[in-house]
């Protein structure tokens, strides 16, 4: 680098501390909050790229057709024997299926619960996992073999050879010893395979449910070694479910539901169901936001260098007056800008390491940065603090070295660009503030958005409830029994009950198709409830009443699938059967196609999944006895953490061979709240950083201008005008670009917003509010930014203002 351009840029930092630490901290700000966010980004976009030929594998989906169903959309599951019948119609075809259905080890008199799938022996086949010991391929052709996660055998084994050794587990209520044929690596964080244990896919199944078109039990994989090939089977998949599918929907199978492959790289991202892509579109968000805040620092580090060279302008001309040539100024004036930006890069990136341990605890996250090879950030940050210095040395290198010495010298101010300068400058502080506005606004909304979800009714009391999942571990229908009596004679449990889905979802989710002798069919939600299952939740009955065992239509234990019985719907069932007043739809019949079922009251809709979903037309079915796994539902009073160790405890003493696994119903939803609550955490984080760098950039500019304006400012007070004349114009100068920064910020924020609050079925409204209250709260940062300087200004004495140079 030029030795003296290094010297001048020492010398100006030194002599200029606060403008430096301005200009280089709202830069290095930015460049921040770029990389952290970057690294989110990053790490959102790669899952499954750790796998080897991972653009080889593709996830075969579900896609039902029919619209306001439930179900309708596409899923990363299908039926169980699809990979067999695919097999058979394309013979060749790679693939494995993956069923995540969880196990028991029974060690040393303890059970405890794994994540254990069964997948088939040609696992390997597609998925290359890497092996620590022992070996992958092949190792599942024994059924007596399983593999282990490194984690899970260091767990149970110790740091000793776990190859070869026993293991006893119990599955589908099946308990037998397994031999460990193989140790792969631990699965890492940005993978949505979840298991630590693989067990062999059993050869056989319950053929009836297996090959059951519309279950969706098993993920299915399929690899090809060419794009073309992948592309070439799902164009024959209209035919191939047309063929296979016409035994349950008919000869037009094809135009009911679908089948296609999808990348496994882009499975992290696509939604499921009816759900908008709302993964994706905050993971873009937040780039975005991350790329506007450097934005938005390289502009406001811009505008204070460019402003600021223009005060060196006799400098300039003292210079080449000596003997400087046109090019050594160009040179001092590029490596100068340049060497600013590679400091504020190395402040950006030292900020950067030390905020990401908050930013991992504050979003559950596992970020960390890398910086050489694949993935590295020192030389894309070397190409930014190129671009940076080009940009803001380009004014100072190319149009302060072209002045004429003579008439610098001989100005009574410092050439300043004129006119045009100062509309470049207001420019760029309207660009600056109008982003600011709406990341305010953008903030705002986001925050109420996620505290309407936690507030909103959602149709039963969600505090006081404690669902113990593992109740379909004690497979005994008389250990349930007892389990469900000694969890009622805890103190402080008022009420216990049963059922087959509970808040925050259970993975078991039935659909039956049903309707009236007026009304087509519709497809909707059952649910299988206990005794005391509206009780215990505390939910509604808007019309006619509530199961009772001793109406013998109401138990569905001991009745046939044919059977007529009674049911109860929710109000959205209701209204999708054409019933406004819930009263009316009690003694309704469905039963159209279908055994009869007979409405016998109406409750308050009940929402056990994510909020973005909408709500599904819902029935009811009740049994006295049991429910096909079942969880176990407690309503409780006062201290969670006690009721949890006294149920735990009755556990131990009735069930102690399977694991307890409990949580509150609160605990339960948070799954739907996490994502939309680390996004607007990550969000606000960008936003507020954003606005800050852009009140140092207007503090920095508002400097400026009044340091060029002291003798305008002594004239006027000369002739008259008053401290707060002075102030008035001086505020009133950056008020108006702050003011235009609303034309851009407001239809900015609305179309951005609207498309995310998209992605909820129950969502607030865009309120006039959040825009007014982002633009006050914008006009106040920027008076107070200005008003100091302002103030201070307007107590210059005229005679010094004068005589100031």
């Amino acid at each position: 680098m030029n030795r003296f351009a290094l010297l001048s840029l020492y010398r100006s930092l030194t002599r200029h501390k606060l403008y430096a630490a301005l200009n280089i901290g709202g830069l290095g700000l930015g460049i921040a909050v770029f990389l952290v966010l970057g690294l989110y980004v990053r790490f959102e976009t790669s899952f499954e790229e750790w796998l080897p030929d991972s653009d080889e594998i593709y996830v075969v989906q579900t896609e039902w057709k029919a619209p306001g169903q439930p179900f309708t959309g596409r899923f990363h599951w299908t039926m169980g024997g699809l990979l067999d019948q695919l097999r058979e119609d394309f013979p060749g075809l790679v693939g494995a299926r993956i069923q995540g259905n969880g196990a028991i080890v029974l060690r040393d008199g303890n059970a405890v619960a794994e994540d254990a799938a069964r997948v088939d022996e040609t696992f390997f086949d597609v998925f290359d996992l890497p092996m620590v010991a022992g070996q992958g391929r092949g190792a599942l052709s024994d059924p007596g073999n399983i593999l282990l996660s490194e984690a899970t055998a260091r767990r149970y084994f110790g740091d000793g050879e776990a190859v070869g050794r026993s293991m006893t587990l119990t599955t589908d209520g099946e308990t037998r010893a397994y031999r460990v044929a193989g140790v792969f690596a631990d699965l890492p964080a940005n993978t949505d395979l979840e298991f630590t244990i693989l067990t062999r896919m059993p050869d056989q199944v319950d053929t009836q449910y297996w090959y059951n078109w519309g279950s969706t039990s098993v993920q299915t994989f399929v690899r090809f070694p060419a794009r073309e090939a992948a592309d070439a089977l799902d164009e024959q998949m209209p035919g191939f479910v047309a063929r296979r599918g016409a035994a349950s929907f008919g000869d037009n199978a094809n135009e009911d539901m679908g089948i296609n492959l999808l990348p496994l790289e882009s499975m992290h991202l696509t939604p499921e169901g009816r759900e908008s892509a709302s993964r994706k579109l905050t993971v873009t968000t937040l780039g975005l936001v991350g790329l506007l805040t450097l934005l938005i620092a390289i502009v406001n580090y811009v505008n204070l260098a460019t402003s600021r060279a223009a005060l060196r302008a006799r400098e300039v001309a003292m210079r080449k007056v000596l003997g400087a040539d046109r090019r050594a100024l160009i040179r001092q004036f590029l490596t100068e800008a340049t060497a600013t930006a590679a400091l504020a890069a190395l402040i950006g990136l030292i900020l950067a390491e030390v905020s990401l341990p908050l930013i991992n605890a504050a979003g559950g996250l596992e970020l960390s940065i890398t910086y050489l090879g694949t993935g590295g950030v020192i030389l894309p940050l070397a190409l930014l603090v190129l671009i940076v210095g080009l940009i803001a040395g380009a004014y100072p290198a190319f149009m302060l070295s072209g002045y004429r010495a003579a008439a610098v010298l001989a100005s009574t101010r410092s050439p300043g660009g004129g006119r045009a300068g100062t509309r470049v400058r207001q420019a760029l502080v309207v660009f600056q503030f109008a982003l600011a506005i709406a990341f305010m606004i953008g903030t705002a909304v986001l925050f109420a958005q996620t505290q309407h979800l936690r507030n909103a009714d959602l149709g039963y009391q969600r505090d006081g409830l404690l669902l113990v999942r593992s109740l379909a571990w004690a497979e005994d229908p008389a250990l349930r029994r007892s389990l469900l009596r000694g969890f009622a004679e805890i103190p402080s449990v008022r009420s216990v009950t049963v059922s087959d889905s509970v808040a925050g979802g259970t993975g078991y989710n039935n659909v039956d198709s049903f309707g009236t002798d007026s009304e087509p069919p519709i497809s909707m939600r059952r649910v299988a409830t206990g005794p005391d299952f509206f009780e215990t939740y505390g939910t509604r009955v808007l019309a006619g009443r509530p199961f009772g065992s001793a109406q013998r239509m109401d138990d569905s234990t001991d009745l046939e699938w044919e059977e007529p019985r009674n049911i109860l719907v929710n109000r959205t069932l209701a209204r999708t059967l054409g019933y406004d007043d819930p009263a009316e739809a009690v003694g309704q019949q469905l039963g159209h196609g279908a055994p009869p079922r007979t409405i016998v009251g109406v409750v308050e809709d009940m929402r056990f999944l994510s909020p973005r979903e909408p709500l599904d037309p819902t029935y009811y079915t009740y049994y006295s006895e049991e429910v096909d796994v079942p969880v176990a539902t407690l309503r409780f009073s006062g201290d969670p953490r006690a009721v949890i160790k006294a149920a735990q405890a009755v556990w131990q003493r009735t069930a102690p061979q399977a694991p307890f696994e409990a949580e509150t119903g609160v605990q339960s939803l948070q799954q739907f709240y996490e994502a939309d609550d680390r996004a607007m955490r990550l969000f606000a984080i960008g936003a507020g950083l954003a606005v800050l760098i852009g009140v140092v950039g207007l503090w920095g500019l508002a400097s400026f201008n009044t340091a060029r304006r002291v003798k305008e400012i002594g004239v006027r007070k000369s002739l008259g005008a008053s401290a707060g004349d002075i102030v008035k114009l001086l505020v009133g100068q950056f008020l108006r670009p702050v003011v235009i920064a609303n034309l851009i910020a407001w239809p900015l924020a609305f179309f951005a917003m609207q498309r995310w609050l998209a992605g909820f079925a129950d969502r607030i409204a865009l309120s006039p509010v959040y825009f007014i209250g982002a633009s006050l709260l914008a006009v106040a940062i920027a008076v107070l930014t200005v008003l100091g300087q302002s103030l201070r200004a307007s107590r210059t004495a005229p005679a010094w203002a004068l005589h100031h140079d």
